[in-house]
């Protein structure tokens, strides 16, 4: 075990390594802006016209060119701020008071596990779009994490959340393995992070039909869970359908979750993937220009935040009052930056909510919603789920599918998803 002695030697390297760090960041930052604001320009075709002798196939070829400029430049300026925002971030470790240290230490000794050190970890909030709230701060806790550095003898194996049910007790605290930590304790040193247990728990149901004359679904969702206590619902319509539609849709959701997984914010992270699909289009000048519903939830506070380019709308059901979630905007790979800067400005515009115990959260491909034409599209979803009675997310979303396709007189003409998200405060 360490020492406090050794342990403030460490911490004090720590502080030094990170200030010379963040100096290397910002430095990095400042070169991207300015690299970015070499690259970009305005477009001379579309400002003062075609210059003389330019064929039309001249004129698309400089307008792709400007495009794939402003592309480059979204990124770059992506990057200086997601330098920016890492520079920012400071990690503070407490060591743990020395009685609950031994008692940690001898209780997994027991188990065949060396604690070689622990302590508490006090995480950087993590913004991710609340707006509209007033304790900022209390929105973006995540609750307790605890590290600890240790292995495990040879021929004994534990799990980490068994090490996180240990910890419950020797603390008398609700702790569960980060999903960031591997599930195993191996014979070699690591660092594995224990958090406290999120109040509310997330049941999913999904339902979903394919249009007709189709074998393969347009439409792709995606869950992912952070370590700090977002679970992020994505749901992306490709252009068309079929196998195409089915490709473009997947390629959203792949570049979304490796970036939502590295860390980036999911504002950054949609206009990052907005400035690839605008950079990525074939030799006929097609484009991925899929629809993409986001939906995140912080476990920890019980609050959803919405976002939507080009999706349908989502509702919000708590109890027999349903509320409707639009928001404006195209689809992704359309407008590149400098454009439309109010077009532009909706890829980051959000609705925010507060959650309660048995709370549901509707999400739907726009497939769904044009079944109901002749029912009166967002009207008719609403008055159904009003009188729908509280069920188990799975069977809510097979419900909606069979009213959506009674409506329609059983015809699919485009593809159909529903996810359906039942919000539980574990503590009642």
């Amino acid at each position: 075990m360490l020492t406090t002695a050794g342990r403030g030697r460490q911490e004090q390297l720590s502080i030094m390594l990170s200030d010379y760090g963040r100096g290397r960041l910002l430095a990095y930052a400042d070169s991207f802006r300015e690299l970015s604001r070499s690259y970009r320009g305005d477009f001379s075709c579309g400002k003062g016209g075609p210059r003389e002798g330019m064929s039309r196939q001249q004129v698309l070829e400089e307008r792709r060119l400007w495009e794939n400029r402003q592309a480059l430049c979204d990124n770059l300026d992506e990057m200086s701020q997601i330098m920016d925002r890492l520079a920012a971030e400071v990690f503070r470790l407490t060591p743990l008071p020395a009685r609950e240290e031994k008692l940690v230490a001898r209780a997994l000794k027991q188990e065949g596990i060396t604690v070689l050190d622990i302590f508490y970890i006090d995480q950087p909030a993590q913004d991710e779009g609340i707006q509209g709230m007033e304790d900022t701060e209390s929105a973006n806790r995540t609750g307790m994490t605890i590290g600890l550095h240790m292995l495990t003898q040879r021929m004994v194996g534990h799990g980490s959340q068994e090490v996180a049910d240990m910890l419950s007790v020797l603390l008398g605290r609700r702790l569960i393995a980060s999903v960031t930590s591997p599930r195993q304790i191996e014979e070699r040193e690591g660092t594995y992070l224990f958090v406290e247990e999120p109040r509310f728990v997330v049941l999913s149901g999904s339902a979903r039909a394919v249009k007709e004359n189709e074998t393969v679904s347009g439409d792709n969702y995606s869950i992912i869970q952070s370590d700090r206590g977002w679970l992020t619902v994505l749901l992306s319509d490709g252009m068309g359908c079929g196998e195409k539609a089915s490709a473009e849709s997947s390629q959203v959701l792949d570049m979304m979750e490796k970036m939502l997984e590295a860390g980036f914010e999911t504002d950054m992270a949609v206009s990052l993937v907005n400035s690839a699909l605008l950079a990525s289009g074939d030799a006929s000048g097609r484009r991925n220009m899929s629809t993409l519903d986001i939906c995140s939830l912080n476990l920890y506070q019980g609050m959803c935040v919405f976002r939507k380019v080009g999706a349908a709308a989502s509702f919000l059901k708590s109890n027999s009052y349903v509320e409707q979630i639009s928001l404006p905007g195209l689809p992704l790979g359309i407008l590149a930056a400098g454009e439309d800067q109010d077009a532009q400005g909706t890829l980051r515009q959000s609705v925010s909510r507060e959650l309660i115990d048995n709370d549901y959260v509707i999400m739907m491909s726009d497939g769904v919603l044009d079944a109901l034409r002749e029912s009166g599209y967002e009207d008719a979803m609403i008055q159904y789920l009003e009188g729908m009675r509280e069920q188990h997310p799975d069977e809510m979303a097979r419900n909606l599918l069979q009213f959506v396709l009674r409506c329609s007189q059983g015809r699919i003409m485009d593809d159909m998803t529903i996810l359906v998200l039942g919000v539980f405060d574990s503590h009642r």
